[in-house]
């Protein structure tokens, strides 16, 4: 009977030891899958690769600042990003007079960032010559950044391709030698139809390549509505009943030399191009320019900067 006894708890014993091996075994690889689960999921975003390449650090910090860093890290996305260097920020910072990205309106910032983002992926080997339409927008009209193919790659004629095919999880990026900037004012202005009137007012008055120039320029774009209000307190049905000698010191008085963001302006008098006359600037509530609103402001075009205003402003 004994002998019985030993024999069973022996078989248990020989049975039992490789079952618990096993159990222990598929409890050490289901530690070792949830370790695996909690480790973070490696990316190659475009995001990323700003963030390793130490020449795309200011890259890196104008997009914390205009809060787009999630945007160029969504997998969810294919992009096409035109990204500057260190050296072409730089060299855009001391054309804007700027010291740095803290003296560049958030919007602007922003607005100039997506003016470097495709929409969808754009390997070199895809672009052609023509028109691509990016992220930014100027009241709701997109605006496109015109690519040329011919002796290597050149965005707006005056930015190159330096480095191509750089490629990310969500999408590419392609290097370019200076921060790419849209159009001159007037060109922004002819693309946006609320400044129909206004865009038939410069030619008319002949100032268009004027304000096409190197500059820069800062304007104060009056809208149609605040064209119309004018035709109405003027008793006059349009632009056609203005002659252009009427119009001229009248548009030249909207326009100031310089760059001047929304962050460089004070109170006091600034003087236009329209002779000496000077326009007044009340910062007291929002921002005046004489007895007009400023309704939007710092959208930077290739040669200055436009502040929209509801009221055309009058030279005394």
């Amino acid at each position: 009977m004994m002998k019985t006894i030993e024999f069973n708890k022996n078989l248990r014993t020989r049975f039992l030891i490789p079952v618990l091996m096993l159990v222990l075994a598929v409890g050490f690889t289901a530690c070792d899958n949830d370790d695996d689960d909690m480790m973070p999921e490696e990316t190659n975003t475009i995001a990323d690769i700003a963030i390793a390449n130490p020449d795309f650090s200011v890259l890196v910090e104008a997009l914390t600042k205009a809060n787009l860093v999630g945007a160029v890290s969504d997998k969810g996305a294919q992009l096409t990003v035109f990204a500057p260097t260190n050296d072409a920020f730089n060299a855009l910072l001391s054309d804007l007079g700027a010291g740095s990205l803290n003296d560049v309106p958030t919007e602007t910032l922003k607005s100039i960032l997506l003016y470097h983002v495709i929409g969808s992926k754009a390997m070199s080997g895809d672009l052609e010559t023509g028109y691509y339409p990016t992220l930014s927008t100027f009241s709701n009209n997109p605006m496109d950044v015109y690519v040329s193919v011919n002796n290597g790659v050149s965005i707006n004629s005056n930015t190159m391709v330096t480095a191509a095919d750089i490629e990310a999880d969500n999408g590419v990026i392609h290097v370019v030698d200076h921060v790419i900037l849209p159009p001159s004012v007037v060109n922004l202005a002819i693309d946006n139809p609320n400044f129909s009137i206004l865009v038939s007012a410069v030619v008319k008055a002949g100032l268009a390549d004027a304000l096409s120039a190197a500059g820069p320029f800062t304007v104060f774009a009056p809208t149609n509505d605040a064209f119309e209000a004018l035709f109405q307190e003027l008793g006059v049905s349009g632009i056609a009943d203005l002659t252009a000698e009427q119009l001229t010191p009248i548009l030249l008085y909207h326009v100031v030399q310089g760059n001047v963001l929304s962050t460089d302006l004070s109170n006091g008098e600034v003087g236009t191009l329209s002779g000496s006359k000077t326009v007044s600037v009340d910062l007291s509530s929002g921002v005046k320019i004489n007895d007009s609103n400023v309704i939007a402001a710092d959208i930077q075009g290739a040669n200055g900067v436009i502040h929209v205003i509801d009221k055309v402003l009058l030279p005394q």
